[in-house]
C-alpha cells in the first residue's frame, strides 16, 4: 500500500529520528512512502525507507522537479504552493502523523475529508474532529495501525 506520512518541515533531532524509522519500518514491509518530497520529516522519512531498499514519492509544491530531497525516487511537481497539501494525503492508502505546525494540521484536516485513516506519533490532538485518527507510541505500532485499519475497509 502507499502510506502518506506527513509532518514539519523544521523538525528536532529526535522527531528526525522518530520519522526516520517509520520510513523504515514502512518499506521493511513493503509499502510506499508518501510524502511532500522536501525538507524535515519528508527528507527524514524518504532517507529511513530508501536505507531498506523502500519506494517514496514526494508531492511538491513548485514547479522544479530538482527541489525533492535526494531519498525522493518519484517527484511530482505540482505548482500549486501549499495546496498541494491536499495531494499528499489523497495519494495515500492511510496516513501517518508526525509533530508539525499549521501545514501538518491541513494535511489531517484532507485526510479526514478524503476518508483516510490516520495515525498519530506525537501530532497535534484532534480529538473534538470527526476524524477517524488513533494515537501510537512508537514507529512499529504507527504502521502496525495503518495495516489494521486498511485490512477493516477490505
Amino acid at each position: 500500500m502507499r502510506v502518506s506520512v506527513i509532518g514539519g518541515g523544521t523538525i528536532t533531532d529526535e522527531q528526525a529520528a522518530r520519522a526516520a524509522a517509520v520510513g523504515r519500518e514502512l518499506a521493511i514491509r513493503d509499502h510506499t512512502v508518501v510524502c511532500g518530497g522536501r525538507g524535515g520529516t519528508m527528507e527524514a522519512v524518504c532517507r529511513g525507507a530508501k536505507t531498506e531498499g523502500g519506494t517514496t514519492i514526494g508531492i511538491l509544491p513548485g514547479e522544479r522537479l530538482e527541489a525533492a530531497n535526494e531519498y525522493v525516487d518519484h517527484p511530482i511537481a505540482t505548482g500549486i504552493g501549499h495546496a498541494r497539501n491536499a495531494l499528499v494525503p489523497l495519494n495515500g492508502d492511510a496516513v501517518v502523523a508526525l509533530a508539525g505546525g499549521v501545514g501538518t494540521l491541513s494535511e489531517i484536516g484532507f485526510a479526514g475529508i478524503y476518508d483516510r485513516p490516520v495515525v498519530g506519533l506525537g501530532t497535534h490532538d484532534v480529538s473534538t474532529l470527526d476524524i477517524d485518527l488513533e494515537t501510537v507510541e512508537t514507529p512499529k505500532a504507527a504502521v502496525d495501525a495503518v495495516e489494521r485499519a486498511l485490512e477493516h475497509r477490505s
